[in-house]
């Protein structure tokens, strides 16, 4: 699996995360792999063969483009051959705003948007290997469409606060770091992401710890659980199964398979 990540211009910054890259080989075998919750909405182009588990069960070829919303379990996907990824990671109350649709709370969004016509030229220079050509054509787009949208300055105190934090704040000392009241800040946030702060804080630092275990498996759960404010181990664990559907123990040792062989696909869309 190759992984690169590309910052966003500072014009987009209030917005985008970052851009990013993915490439894996699953030969000719249809292979499965999981995605874990964080705190972010991805917008996914993809170059190759991509399935997800509809409603009636059965396997479902995904359009290219579609959204990863805030998830509150892991999603499984399938592919075979080769899978090319570009990923617009978003910070979950602009995305709705940047890409002008209605928020709501799906793990996989289906949408029709025009940046959906850019597919055909993506896929052209992905084909010739042009990845950073790929990742310019995204940015301009975005460029082009955050200047037409203002960015609602609580939202993004409160979402800088929340990030300073990793998602370790009350929903009170962030309201207060975006000058508006929490009922204000809620209401906000709600119609902005369709999730509340503390929906939203939940995950992000849920996503410390994901990256923590994945980054070092040996880290001690105790004394992490005491570094991001959870009231003790046991709190942890349980917030951290309801999210990966697994204890950290178990995620740290499947992280430790994953560190000797990357096709164990344990954890996709690696997060930074």
């Amino acid at each position: 699996m190759q992984h690169q990540e590309f910052a966003p211009p500072e014009e987009l910054k209030d917005t985008i995360k970052c851009f990013w890259y993915d490439k894996r080989e699953s030969g000719e075998l249809q292979a499965s792999f999981e995605v874990v919750p964080d705190g972010y909405a991805e917008i996914i182009f993809y170059f190759g063969s991509l399935y997800s588990i509809s409603d009636n069960g059965e396997l479902e070829r995904l359009p290219s483009p579609f959204m990863m919303g805030l998830l509150h379990k892991p999603v499984r996907f399938y592919t075979k051959n080769c899978l090319e990824i570009i990923g617009v990671r978003c910070f979950p109350w602009t995305v709705f705003d940047l890409l002008k649709l209605p928020s709501g709370k799906d793990g996989v969004r289906i949408f029709e948007h025009p940046v959906a016509q850019l597919q055909l030229t993506l896929n052209i220079l992905i084909s010739e290997g042009k990845t950073d050509q790929v990742v310019d054509q995204l940015k301009q787009y975005f460029l082009k469409e955050r200047s037409q949208i203002p960015i609602d300055s609580i939202l993004f105190k409160a979402g800088v606060a929340m990030g300073k934090a990793n998602g370790n704040l009350p929903v009170s000392q962030v309201a207060e770091a975006a000058h508006a009241t929490v009922r204000t800040l809620e209401r906000k946030f709600k119609q902005s992401s369709g999730y509340s702060v503390k929906d939203v804080s939940g995950l992000m630092r849920f996503e410390q710890v994901r990256n923590q275990l994945w980054a070092d498996p040996n880290t001690n759960i105790a004394g992490l659980a005491q570094e991001l404010g959870y009231s003790d181990q046991s709190h942890l664990s349980r917030e951290f199964k309801r999210y990966s559907g697994t204890t950290p123990s178990v995620f740290a040792r499947e992280s430790k398979k994953g560190k000797l062989t990357l096709e164990n696909n344990f954890v996709a869309f690696v997060q930074s």
